[in-house]
């Protein structure tokens, strides 16, 4: 499986919370991304404040999300987290011991995407090791301010390769980038 990182984010890098910011730009077309970047994956990818987030939020959902609420809720998920004893979501699984190697181990698996979101301290530790295969960034039309920044935590240089673009009517402009 490829590690697709897909992430929210203000013009000014902000990705934190992005249900309280991002609405007023999910359009029609958007909605259409993120359910084509959905069936092209296998499993969710999730850090444990991701997890819980969804979790809350996504098996409620089923009747008024149809066939992309069915997708999220029956996928398999993989959780990271030191502090989660269980997870209680359908499909979802604790990641345990070497966190690299177990992610390593999953992109080896066959299959299509494995899909990282949200999840800042994970998304961190997995570029540092060079273990994501694509950046996708959602780009929205707005200057936050403050709140918490994707690249903060200062990652050693990477260089990437812009693969793809796409821009959206409500001004959102998705960015593929590969490691090069």
């Amino acid at each position: 499986m490829r590690l697709v990182a897909t992430e929210y984010l203000s013009l000014d890098g902000f990705f934190h919370e992005p249900g309280q910011w991002s609405g007023p730009f999910f359009d029609e077309a958007a909605g259409q991304f993120k359910w084509a970047e959905l069936r092209a994956s296998d499993a969710l990818l999730l850090g444990r404040k991701t997890y819980e987030g969804f979790a809350a939020a996504w098996p409620g959902t089923r009747a008024q999300t149809g066939a992309f609420g069915e997708k999220m809720n029956d996928m398999p998920k993989y959780v990271v987290s030191s502090t989660l004893s269980e997870v209680k979501w359908t499909g979802a699984k604790l990641l345990r011991g070497d966190l690299l190697n177990e992610v390593r181990r999953l992109t080896q698996q066959p299959g299509n995407d494995l899909l990282l979101t949200g999840s800042g301290r994970l998304f961190t530790a997995l570029m540092r090791a060079s273990l994501i295969d694509r950046y996708r960034l959602m780009v929205h039309p707005i200057v936050l301010g403050r709140g918490a920044r994707l690249f903060a935590e200062g990652p050693s240089a990477k260089t990437l390769k812009l693969v793809d673009t796409k821009t959206f009517a409500s001004g959102i402009a998705v960015l593929e980038y590969e490691p090069q």
